[in-house]
């Protein structure tokens, strides 16, 4: 429960500054005009302390917010204008391949699979529900990617080729939920922007002493949630 709490707080933190920043502007106590032109700094910093606390394992999500956050505060600080962002926009879509290429081959990275093993999986839902099962051994990781739907992936028949495997997902006005056998023990390390994410196992799943950890959820969830079931 701590990352759901986690969440909550990021999300409650950031309802809070922009209240009392409204709170400012309409009561006239403090002139709010340059104060709302770094309001993005709040979104850069939330991207960088996501990666740090993650080991730099959660790259996707932090980096794309810490990029769109830093370009309006640039823009703000007048270093772009406005047709500049809207004609080089495509290169936060270049950004996204790249990382999506990396965070696929830092999984794959010296781990041999044959044809019959898991291995690495996508899900996608755009408008609609989408649900995967896996099965077999091998399994090193995936994708899961949700907007305005919801994405549920079941690893409950799966078994890690190398442990951790990686999941990450990216959810906005959505959800995603992920699937884990009882004994899994799983990190949290998903980005939450007026969102959450939770370990929602019973707590006697959640006792496995010093097992190492069996499966890492990264990612970024804005207007939504990312859970982890058993």
């Amino acid at each position: 429960m701590a990352r759901l709490r986690s969440g909550r707080l990021t999300t409650g933190g950031l309802i809070v500054l922009v209240g009392l920043l409204l709170l400012l502007s309409t009561t006239d106590l403090v002139a709010t005009e340059n104060l709302w032109d770094y309001l993005p700094l709040v979104f850069v910093a939330l991207g960088v302390w996501a990666v740090v606390r993650s080991g730099f394992r959660n790259l996707t999500g932090p980096v794309m917010v810490v990029a769109v956050a830093g370009t309006f505060q640039a823009r703000n600080l007048g270093y772009l204008t406005n047709q500049q962002i809207g004609e080089w926009w495509p290169l936060f879509v270049v950004l996204f391949g790249v990382l999506y290429v990396v965070g696929r081959s830092r999984r794959t990275r010296g781990v041999s699979v044959d044809a019959s093993d898991a291995g690495d999986v996508s899900l996608v839902s755009v408008f609609s529900g989408t649900q995967r099962r896996v099965t077999g051994s091998g399994f090193r990781g995936g994708d899961v990617f949700a907007a305005f739907g919801g994405a549920e992936l079941d690893l409950r028949d799966a078994d890690v080729a190398d442990p951790p495997a990686t999941v990450e997902c990216l959810v906005a006005f959505g959800g995603a939920e992920i699937h884990v056998p009882e004994d899994w023990t799983v990190e949290l390390d998903v980005l939450s922007v007026f969102g959450g994410s939770e370990d929602a196992r019973p707590p006697a799943a959640d006792s496995r002493g010093d097992r190492d950890t069996d499966l890492v959820v990264t990612g970024l969830a804005l207007f939504g949630g990312v859970s982890v079931e058993r």
